[in-house]
């Protein structure tokens, strides 16, 4: 006799699953629910940073675009969900009772013990698996360094770790104080 398999949940499953929990935060990966590790105050802070930089950066450039923190999510295939630390969507309207981005340009992830692996892993691929984003940042408090990860010409994806300086995110056109980023490391 063989076990039965325990189907995956999807997207749509999830997301009601999601909002009826009282407390907690989570993720689908692979279709499974994975519940998000509690955070420190030096990565909340760190967090705060990113947004507050990438918020002046885009309204520095008079862009149309908007930031957002945690809490909203990254549509990666039917199984999986992810929740940046932060995220930026440009063009496009905002659906104010979602709680997936459309079509996001930018995720960042802030490193932490629990999560380095993934944030410098797996999570690279899945975010460079949805068409729309062009830009990944990791921010590493540890180094501290902000690398940055940009899709190119053909889809070929190019690094440069930065420690101090302004840096370029184009597209949308936007210049980041990288110093800004890492204050609070």
């Amino acid at each position: 006799m063989t076990a039965q398999q325990k189907p995956k949940m999807t997207v749509e499953e999830f997301i009601p699953w999601a909002m009826a929990q009282k407390s907690g935060r989570y993720e689908l990966v692979g279709g499974e629910i994975v519940a998000m590790a509690p955070e420190r105050a030096a990565h909340n802070l760190i967090k705060a940073a990113v947004y507050k930089a990438l918020d002046a950066a885009v309204k520095k450039a008079k862009l149309p675009c908007v930031v957002f923190t945690d809490g909203m999510s990254i549509r990666i295939d039917k199984h999986q969900l992810r929740e940046p630390d932060a995220a930026v969507q440009c063009g496009h309207k905002v659906d104010l009772n979602s709680t997936i981005l459309d079509k996001p340009l930018i995720v960042v992830e802030v490193v932490s013990p629990s999560s380095e692996k993934n944030d410098t892993g797996s999570k690279l691929a899945e975010y460079f698996s949805v068409p729309s984003i062009l830009h990944y940042l990791i921010v590493d408090p540890y180094r501290p360094a902000l690398i940055h990860h940009a899709r190119g010409e053909g889809g070929a994806i190019a690094t440069r770790i930065h420690s101090g300086g302004t840096i370029t995110i184009s597209p949308p056109g936007l210049e980041l104080n990288v110093g800004d980023v890492l204050a609070a490391s």
